[in-house]
């Protein structure tokens, strides 16, 4: 089975799952979002979208009842697809880590929820997203998405593998290859037996080949919906990774590990 282990809700599910089904995808992992640059039709309305991406990818909190619109949206989206899709939990970062947990515990009891993130600390503020990985490590080590596109820096992702160190049990997933950090990613991966790659908006095919080349079993196939096209970023995979056994495990079989514990 093809898993998309990045996608965010959009405000037309079905169509998005549509979507998946024409790349071949069997099972999309889906994150909550405030942000749905699919839904303007002006570029007034998407470069407001965008304004706001840039917040909250830059640590703005945000306002509790958006934040708590956009689970209520993501929990409505896997009891409306359950199989087809399941979700990660998220969590405000900046919240004391009793509450964390609390909040945390209580999402990933609920049916279809495998897992936490997308995780999105402000730069320099990596080391926010430890009691995560302590609920991570007390479920059984499910798998965690940290955010690792701009304006994260390469010192983020090295606090990422630092942590990652210290909880062995839980598969940290590192989104869109780092962005133009990726060279660094993936010797931090090589020297963190439980640091994995999302392979979501890579910014060069020779970036996805070289990851996949080093890292083939925790390379992750991702389309990272809305901001990139699940067909598109299938065909970015089969064009980096010609070996079928090895693309077979990026598709899908490495996604399928973490989402199971094995």
């Amino acid at each position: 089975m093809i898993i998309d282990f990045h996608a965010h809700v959009t405000v037309d599910v079905p169509a998005q799952l549509a979507r998946a089904r024409q790349a071949g995808v069997g099972r999309t992992v889906l994150q909550s979002t405030r942000i749905h640059p699919e839904a303007p039709t002006t570029l007034d309305g998407l470069r407001a979208e965008f304004a706001r991406l840039l917040a909250v990818v830059g640590g703005e909190a945000g306002h509790e009842d958006e934040f708590e619109a956009a689970v209520d949206e993501l929990r409505d989206a896997v009891e409306a697809h359950p199989g087809e899709s399941v979700a990660l939990a998220p969590v405000r970062l900046d919240t004391p880590a009793d509450r964390t947990r609390a909040r945390l515990d209580d999402l990933l009891a609920r049916p279809g929820f495998v897992g936490i993130g997308e995780l999105t600390p402000a730069p320099g503020r990596a080391h926010l997203i430890e009691p995560a990985l302590a609920v991570s490590a007390d479920h059984g080590g499910v798998p965690v998405l940290l955010h690792g596109f701009a304006p994260n820096t390469a010192d983020d992702l090295r606090t990422y593998a630092s942590l990652a160190a210290r909880y062995r049990t839980v598969p940290v997933v590192v989104g869109a290859l780092g962005g133009f950090n990726w060279p660094e990613l993936v010797d931090l991966a090589l020297d963190t037996p439980n640091l994995h790659i999302d392979l979501s908006s890579a910014l060069q095919v020779f970036a996805v080949r070289a990851a996949v080349r080093e890292l083939p079993e925790r390379c992750l196939f991702g389309s990272n919906t809305p901001y990139g096209d699940v067909v598109a970023a299938r065909h970015t995979v089969e064009a980096a990774v010609t070996d079928p056994a090895v693309r077979d495990l990026v598709l899908g079989s490495n996604a399928a590990r973490l989402l199971t514990g094995g």
